[in-house]
């Protein structure tokens, strides 16, 4: 088995223009990519998709990647910044063979990665990933034997944007608008800041946008969805009724209601599941979240007769255990909502007109809708690492864990888990007494910071 070195639990990511989100590799994951749809698709004319958000290293690496699938022999569609999930129905709609994305999501500028989708528009399982990892090794120029009319060409995909303003809008009840609603909008300068004001406009909303002057560099500086405080602030200061938050691909959102409180994904996921369920469209009665979705998730609509199935933390791994039991609601804390009965994978945008759709058939604001549930108290500690130490191996620490869950007792949980994007081990803690929580993660982020250090020094 092929060691996972390039691809993460969110596709390849680092600083851009250092390994591997260099020229150099960038260019060989493209050839890796068109070798990967012609063993699956034969000798036929492959075409592959390539979008991106906002990040001034984006047209590095998109004629990096462009130039490696055309070496191999096939087609590029490009289609500029565009959401995330947008670049995966282009991909699907388009018949392509393939649709890669150069994103980091939520990261700061100088960060970049790669995604790659399938031909379905489904983000690729990790055995498809690691055939393709392999590959990118293996590249050499005996391997690029296309020549004259063989090489492949590039063509810019001009009505992208266009295309996926029509689906996105197909996905709100036809019977509704957004008419007399007021939306503030941060699109946190990044993928979607021209697909989304143009989405809620044209479905009669009153837009107040912030985040929408991307000059490279602004993709998600205090803006977007891991800065609540600007759309909060937003909210309060046009009187909007609610207040939309995507991060830098618009693959999650985060929501205000009209008193600037934030609601999470948590909350959404709720909210949303309840209102299916009482349309008889509820898979199963059942939704999908992962380990770190609060526990008053379970609590809430447990009352209301629907189950939760917990997933790894990763929007793919909660697709991927949708689809494999049937299910058609499943998200993350963190606002990665994925509603399959419309796309193939988490889509913000989507998300939003969702919630829109339950406020106007319930005549219900954000604020009665997302009181629905109420979160356990919850801490998340990000420790920063410079290596990923296989935590059984840290002195001491079972011990210290089985403490800290004998003490939380039946109630309360404890997750710790390196982040699949960043070089960080998040800690979660959650239970009944908000002030124990606090005490117990301090006491842990102080124990795991000493034992790692330690082990660290050892290097």
């Amino acid at each position: 088995m092929v060691k996972k070195n390039l691809f993460g639990t969110d596709g390849i990511r680092g600083i851009a223009n250092v390994e591997p989100m260099t020229v150099g590799t960038a260019m060989r994951v493209g050839q890796a990519v068109a070798r990967y749809c012609r063993k699956k698709n034969g000798q036929t004319r492959i075409k592959i998709v390539i979008g991106k958000d906002t990040r001034l290293s984006g047209y590095m690496l998109e004629t990096a990647i462009a130039s490696g699938i055309c070496s191999m022999g096939a087609d590029v569609l490009l289609v500029g910044p565009l959401p995330t999930p947008g670049i995966a129905f282009i991909t699907s709609s388009m018949r392509a063979d393939a649709g890669i994305v150069i994103s980091a999501s939520h990261n700061p500028f100088y960060d970049n990665g790669i995604k790659v989708f399938s031909a379905d528009g489904y983000k690729l399982p990790d055995s498809e990933e690691r055939w393709i990892e392999q590959a990118v090794e293996q590249i050499d120029e005996s391997m690029i034997t296309p020549t004259k009319d063989e090489v492949g060409k590039a063509f810019r995909v001009n009505d992208a944007i266009g295309r996926y303003v029509v689906f996105l809008k197909g996905t709100f009840p036809r019977a509704l608008d957004l008419d007399g609603l007021k939306i503030a909008l941060d699109c946190a300068n990044g993928a979607a800041y021209r697909v989304a004001p143009a989405v809620f406009e044209e479905l009669g909303a009153t837009v107040y946008p912030v985040g929408v002057d991307p000059d490279g560099t602004n993709i998600n500086h205090e803006c977007g969805s891991l800065f609540p405080g600007k759309i909060r602030e937003a909210v309060l200061r046009t009187g909007a009724d609610i207040g939309i938050s995507f991060d830098g691909d618009a693959d999650r959102v985060m929501f205000a209601d009209h008193n600037g409180k934030i609601m999470d994904g948590d909350k959404t996921l709720a909210m949303c599941a309840l209102h299916l369920k009482e349309k008889e469209a509820l898979r199963k009665n059942t939704i999908v979240a992962t380990v770190m979705s609060n526990f008053g998730l379970d609590k809430a609509l447990e009352s209301h007769g629907i189950n939760v199935v917990r997933a790894n933390v990763g929007d793919r791994y909660v697709m991927e255990t949708m689809r494999r039991e049937g299910y058609n609601l499943g998200g993350e804390q963190s606002g990665h909502m994925i509603f399959l009965d419309y796309n193939t994978t988490g889509d913000g945008i989507v998300t939003a007109l969702q919630v829109l759709s339950v406020m106007m058939e319930t005549g219900k604001s954000l604020a009665e809708l997302s009181g629905i549930m109420e979160p356990f108290p919850q801490v998340m500690k990000n420790i920063p690492v410079a290596r990923r130490i296989v935590l059984e191996s840290v002195p001491g620490i079972k011990k210290k864990m089985d403490a800290v869950e004998n003490k939380l007792g039946r109630d309360g949980r404890m997750v710790l888990r390196y982040s699949g994007t960043e070089p960080i081990l998040r800690l979660m803690l959650e239970g009944e007494s908000e002030t124990e929580v606090k005490q117990i993660a301090e006491e842990m982020e102080a124990f795991l910071k000493d034992k790692l250090s330690c082990m660290e020094g050892d290097l």
